[in-house]
C-alpha cells in the first residue's frame, strides 16, 4: 500500500506512539512510502533543525531513501495549489497524486481539513492504523 507521511508525522515517530508504528510498518515492509526531493529535503532539514537525528541516522535515512527501500519516488509532481493557508503542504498531496499513493498521513489540520482529494485519503495517525488494521 502506497503512503505519503507528512513530515511532523516522520519526526514525530521518533518520539515513538502512532507515527513510530507507521514508519515501523516501512521499515517492515508492509507499506510503502512515497517520496518526491522536496519531502526528503524537508525531512533532512526539520531532523536537522531539532537534533533528533544525529548525523549516522541521517546517514541510514538517505541510505533507505537512495536504495528505494520500500519507496516510491515521483521526480516530478504534478503542480497543484490546494492547500491555501499553507503553500507549502501542497507537496504531499502532489506526491500522492504523482505515485497513486492510497493515503497521506498527516497531523496538519490543514491538510486534515481536505479530507480527500479525489481517491486519496488524508488522515490522521490513529485513523491510519485503525482502517489498515495494524
Amino acid at each position: 500500500m502506497k503512503v505519503v507521511v507528512d513530515t511532523n508525522i516522520f519526526v514525530s515517530s521518533f518520539f515513538g506512539g502512532n507515527p513510530k508504528r507507521i514508519i515501523d510498518y516501512w521499515k517492515n515492509g508492509e507499506i510503502t512510502v512515497c517520496l518526491s526531493k522536496s519531502i526528503v529535503e524537508e525531512y533532512i532539514n526539520v531532523l536537522t533543525r531539532m537534533e533528533l537525528g544525529n548525523e549516522q541516522e541521517l546517514v541510514e535515512l538517505l541510505n533507505l531513501f537512495r536504495k528505494g527501500f520500500n519507496c516510491v519516488f515521483t521526480v516530478q509532481p504534478p503542480s497543484l495549489r490546494i492547500v491555501v493557508k499553507d503553500p507549502d503542504d501542497n507537496k504531499f498531496i502532489e506526491c500522492a497524486v504523482a505515485t497513486n499513493a492510497k493515503y497521506i498521513v498527516t497531523g496538519d489540520s490543514d491538510l486534515l481539513e481536505i479530507k480527500s482529494y479525489f481517491d486519496i485519503e488524508i488522515i490522521n495517525p490513529a485513523m491510519f492504523l485503525i482502517r489498515c488494521q495494524y
